[in-house]
């Protein structure tokens, strides 16, 4: 996609609208090689036009001492999660990294996963804005974990390839 085409593509489209399979490929692809949420257990469940879900099942290695996720975990899968929804809507040929992000943990953090929520709340040319959002989910239960900000950036012109060691 020219850089032309995704302004284009960016300006009609609504944060949740269903985006093209390229995209979501290209989001999945990327996932795959991240080292941790494989590690974690980690998987993405939803990619749309800037939003993303991630699902981390319950494994007692994910635990603190009182039995509860870990805030390491609840926190990476909530940067992941903020992260893909962003590179969702940037140009073909770009890569994504966080700036910063803060998290604040609402309640224990248990359940037989957690689901995070990543969503672009202003999408800039450079620096993207997202909320996070974490959720216990126990059978039919669902219970707000985490909430959090995100600033990431667009590495224009900088295609989504693992570091060169």
């Amino acid at each position: 996609m020219h850089t032309s085409t995704a302004k284009m593509w960016r300006k009609n489209m609504q944060i949740g609208d269903p985006i093209s399979e390229e995209i979501i490929i290209r989001a999945r692809e990327s996932f795959a090689r991240q080292g941790l949420m494989a590690h974690l257990g980690a998987e993405i469940t939803e990619v749309r036009a800037g939003l993303v879900k991630l699902r981390l099942p319950f494994r007692q290695e994910l635990t603190q001492q009182h039995g509860y996720f870990h805030a390491g975990g609840t926190s990476a899968i909530a940067d992941s999660a903020g992260g893909y929804a962003g590179f969702a809507l940037f140009p073909e040929g770009s890569s994504v990294l966080t700036v910063e992000f803060k998290l604040n943990l609402i309640s224990p953090a248990q359940g037989d996963y957690l689901e995070a929520v990543g969503r672009v709340i202003k999408n800039g040319r450079t620096l993207t804005i997202c909320q996070l959002d974490v959720w216990g989910v126990d059978g039919e239960r669902r219970k707000h974990v985490a909430t959090g900000m995100q600033t990431l950036i667009c590495l224009h012109d900088t295609p989504d390839l693992p570091a060169s060691r």
